[in-house]
């Protein structure tokens, strides 16, 4: 499932190549015909995000609620490209571009109420300006769970999917089975001043890094990662393989039906964490 870097670095595209612009509605594929044609030859104003969630608005005071979830596809390419028509959700276009929507959760058609509740429903999202930590706070600190698992909660952080979370801890120290109510306030401020810092850089370039400069390839003499969801990371997907800042291997479980990897000595048994452990840049 995307995360909430991409959805936002989606909607930034998506606002950039069609709003403002009379934009053809349509689905080809039959399962949202009705509500693209009440759509079709009006003006797209813009596409928002919120966590995981993407609302795409028209002049209509309509707009478009999309979840991905695990299989949606969402592209962004030139009028002309091949498409499997009875595959293709939706599709948004002008003259020159084309937005292709294939497999999503939901595709839904909604008016302003409905959408006020969608972006009230989600937790706070690190990339929003409207973000309010203090409400993540007010869950990590009175839960016992693993602050591993509070991670993935949406209602806690909004976007913040398997990698930003192995990573964060990661990059914090802090054991992913402590339970999340015994991280120190001020460690839970420095994990979220961090993922704004990281995902805004997932946001530019629609690619996850979370490696600081003296850990990239490059500087170690290493072979660049390779993966489909690219960027260079410290322990996600890295199992076996040896830590970028101790050597140690990397280890992994199943927890809450996600893949969780962590590093046994830089996130030893019972760390609540410290603050940011790597200060030079990240990416």
């Amino acid at each position: 499932m995307p995360e909430g870097h991409i959805i936002h670095h989606l909607a930034n595209a998506i606002t950039e190549q069609f709003g403002g612009r009379q934009v053809e509605v349509s689905s080809p594929q039959g399962r949202f015909a009705a509500e693209a044609a009440e759509l079709d030859g009006c003006t797209l104003v813009g596409a928002d995000a919120v966590g995981k969630h993407m609302l795409i608005d028209f002049d209509t005071e309509q707009s478009v609620w999309i979840h991905l979830g695990l299989i949606g596809k969402l592209r962004l390419e030139p009028v002309g490209e091949q498409h499997n028509p009875h595959t293709l959700r939706l599709r948004i276009a002008t003259k020159e571009r084309a937005m292709d929507l294939r497999g999503p959760q939901w595709c839904r058609l909604i008016d302003p109420i409905t959408r006020e509740k969608v972006v009230d429903s989600c937790g706070p999202d690190p990339l929003r300006a409207d973000a309010d930590p203090e409400k993540a706070w007010a869950r990590v600190h009175r839960s016992e769970k693993p602050i591993s698992v509070v991670l993935l909660d949406q209602k806690a952080f909004a976007g913040v999917g398997n990698i930003y979370r192995a990573e964060v801890l990661f990059r914090h120290g802090i054991d992913p089975m402590a339970p999340a109510k015994q991280i120190p306030r001020e460690v839970f401020d420095s994990m979220w001043s961090d993922l704004v810092g990281l995902m805004k850089v997932g946001e530019r370039g629609g690619v996850i890094d979370t490696v600081a400069a003296r850990h990239m390839p490059e500087r170690m003499g290493r072979s660049p990662r390779v993966d489909a969801h690219g960027g260079e990371v410290y322990v996600y997907r890295r199992l076996g393989l040896p830590c970028l800042v101790c050597k140690t291997p990397i280890q992994g479980t199943l927890l809450a039906g996600r893949n969780l990897f962590w590093c046994p000595v830089c996130q030893p048994g019972g760390s609540s964490g410290t603050t940011l452990r790597f200060t030079d840049r990240v990416g």
